[in-house]
């Protein structure tokens, strides 16, 4: 029955005959784990052998009879003695010994290094040192330089140097001793990665090759500096600084760039890095299985590319920084591998030997501390006014109409990716495809992921564009539109409020008004600032508010009551800080401003203080209401409306220019055939609103 207690392991290779030196190497190893160190307690015990594999290979006494364990331990001390009078044949395996010194030279590796590093390799590749490194029990880490001095023949100080925090296995991340582990050698020493040991003991190859599962070459560029002009001011400096870095060997040159899946951060690294002649390596976030690798995992990756790239004229790429970055910790969840060991995250942005591009998808997951330790900060905006174009143009110019084009330079976060998947896979079906398609289903793609992504669809008509047949002189506003439109154009900036009932033209005099001034608009929504998370409103609208003023854009933002309200009504502290953000860059911002709103009454006091003018949008002036008749009949092909009719449009109080655009959709799909049925349309758009004063009777 007590044999049965016995540990059953898998039968062990036959010995390599043709490395007889490695044999006598591995074997002289096991006995000395067992004999001097001990581990012969764990191997032989009152009813046999632990481990009965390692057993028959060491040719200890069978099982059969009665197990007698002084003879068993007598002769596993002779072969001991045996194994250390022919140590001066050893030899680790060749492809090993070839990839410790290309690794020595590249890190600095000492004789002793070497050592603990091929054994450390081989107790992971080869079963029966694995086996033989179980049976030392626990291993703190002083015993474990005992076990180490013993098995390897070294003093003790020496492998103490060498497993130390600052020797050179260490720093170089190659392996790692934790103080924390003492359960196992096996636990207790681990390497840079699941696949280190293998490819060090059986690929013979250059050193970045063996190591391609955490340290790759980067992909080549597909794109230029030159197509990141929109950045062009901070790449001004983030060059030449690069530049001197390299040149110069400077240490602890760190960038982070953020911004959006698919804006190009990737990209701009590829760029940089042939623009300045440089390799470029990045640091794997999945190993080869498709597995992930952990943010710890992966800062033990950087260190030893750094190690590696010291002598090189090289640069290295940490996509996913949030991966250690991660300030977003809670009790639900860890913290991320920075936050958790802030002293070594901060020596190692002090110390790297290559410059680092540090690229994230959100910024907030940077504590405040590690941020400031970057030498440059750079946020990739989405491409907007004539960038955008010039991206649309060459993605998908050829695929798409005018229409279409105008919707996508107008669309909110529309990310260059999204336009160039698309338009592949346009392209790769477009011979299937009839010619006048093309367009409708490359935005349906768009749009697709658009709203997959919480954007939103594509804006549509009036809101999309600025229709064709705009004019301000059918704005009923209270000043003089053309007056203030000449004024601003001249003066090149303006903060203007303009309030009225929906449909008075407010949001289409934006767009015109960016027309006339040739510059680039940028129309925001609400749900484009609006953040359910604390503070995040306030940043969106400083992005907002940033992104303008770099473009020379007119900002236009719509429901402004939204970031507006009167602050002596906040019921919550956010509320107030979301007004005051707005002020704040109200009054910075130097560009062409114009705020709209339906509820006028609501608007905090001193925000109204900061518009240089505040215009009221009324309904029609029965002129103006006339003439927009006019042009709406003579683009249905109706007859030319006479006096009765004049005077029914003129009952009419409540007409707004989005009244006629209204009516004008609705015959697409229900035509109007009359005149009469076309005020019959308008009278029916104005009876639903609230405050309809429209005259009994109808001629």
């Amino acid at each position: 029955m007590a044999i049965t207690r016995r540990k059953k392991s898998i039968p062990f290779p036959s010995p390599d005959a043709s490395d007889k030196s490695y044999e006598a190497l591995i074997r002289l190893w096991i006995l000395r784990l067992l004999v001097p160190l001990g581990g012969s307690r764990e191997l032989i015990v009152s009813y046999g052998y632990q481990h009965d594999h390692l057993a028959n290979y060491l040719g200890l006494p069978s099982l059969e009879g009665n197990f007698d364990i002084k003879p068993a331990m007598a002769e596993l001390r002779k072969k001991h003695g045996q194994a250390e009078r022919r140590r001066s044949v050893n030899a680790i395996p060749e492809v090993l010994a070839k990839n410790i010194e290309r690794y020595s030279e590249l890190l600095g590796w000492n004789n002793v290094d070497k050592a603990v590093i091929a054994f450390a390799v081989l107790m992971e590749t080869d079963p029966r040192l694995e086996v033989a490194c179980s049976t030392i029990g626990s291993v703190p880490t002083a015993r474990l330089i005992d076990v180490l001095s013993g098995v390897l023949g070294f003093d003790r100080d020496l492998i103490r140097h060498s497993v130390s925090p600052k020797g050179s296995l260490s720093e170089s991340c190659f392996i790692k001793i934790d103080p924390s582990v003492a359960r196992s050698l096996a636990a207790k020493i681990t390497m840079l990665s699941d696949e280190t040991s293998d490819r060090l003991r059986y690929f013979d190859g250059d050193p970045f090759e063996l190591l391609r599962d955490i340290v790759a070459p980067a992909a080549k560029a597909e794109l230029t500096l030159g197509d990141f002009s929109h950045v062009q001011n901070t790449l001004d400096v983030l060059h030449p600084y690069l530049e001197r870095s390299l040149e110069h060997k400077n240490n602890g040159v760190n960038v982070f760039i953020h911004g959006a899946p698919g804006t190009g951060k990737t990209q701009l690294s590829l760029a940089l890095a042939r623009e300045l002649g440089c390799d470029l390596f990045e640091i794997s976030s999945q190993n080869e299985a498709g597995d992930g690798i952990n943010g710890y995992g992966r800062l033990r990756a950087l260190r030893a590319a750094q190690s590696m790239l010291r002598q090189r004229r090289a640069m290295i790429l940490f996509d996913e920084a949030e991966d250690v970055f991660d300030g977003g910790w809670t009790h639900l969840r860890e913290k991320g591998s920075a936050r958790s060991q802030k002293a070594w995250m901060n020596r190692l942005l002090e110390t790297n030997t290559a410059p680092v591009i540090w690229l994230s998808n959100n910024v907030e997951c940077m504590d405040p501390a590690f941020l400031r330790r970057f030498d440059v900060v750079l946020e990739m905006p989405l491409p907007r006014g004539r960038h955008r174009e010039r991206l649309l143009d060459e993605a998908c110019g050829d695929l798409i109409n005018a229409t279409t084009r105008n919707r996508l330079v107008e669309a909110h976060g529309l990310a260059p990716a999204v336009v160039q998947r698309a338009a592949r896979v346009v392209r790769s079906i477009q011979d299937v495809l009839p010619a006048n398609r093309t367009s409708a289903i490359l935005e349906q793609l768009i749009e697709s992921t658009l709203e997959a992504q919480g954007h939103g669809g594509l804006m549509t008509g009036e809101a999309a564009a600025l229709p064709e047949s705009y004019d301000p002189r059918h704005i009923a506003a209270d000043v003089d539109l053309a007056e203030v439109s000449a004024g601003i154009m001249q003066a090149k900036a303006g903060r203007i409020c303009l309030y009225g009932p929906p449909g008075t033209g407010k949001t289409a005099f934006g767009r015109w008004l960016a027309t006339r001034l040739d510059v680039p608009l940028h129309a925001k929504r609400v749900s484009d600032i609006v953040s359910p998370y604390v503070g995040q409103t306030e940043r969106n609208l400083a992005r907002v508010f940033r992104e303008a003023e770099s473009d020379g854009a007119v900002l236009l933002l719509d429901e402004v009551d939204s970031f507006l309200q009167d602050r002596t009504r906040a019921q919550r502290s956010w509320e107030v800080t979301a007004v005051n953000e707005m002020l704040t860059q109200m009054e910075a911002f130097s560009g062409v401003f114009i705020a709209s709103t339906n509820l006028m009454d609501g608007l905090d006091q001193a925000a109204l203080r900061r518009f240089d003018l505040k215009v009221k949008f009324g309904y029609l002036r029965p002129a103006q209401a006339w003439d927009l008749f006019e042009v709406l009949c003579e683009s249905l092909g109706l007859l030319v409306p006479d006096e009765s009719t004049r005077t029914a449009v003129g009952r009419l109080t409540t007409l707004t220019p989005g009244d006629f655009a209204a009516v004008a959709r609705q015959h697409r799909f229900r035509p109007v055939a009359s005149v009469s049925a076309l005020i019959a349309a308008l009278e029916a758009e104005c009876s639903i609103k609230k405050d309809s004063r429209k005259a009994v009777g109808f001629i």
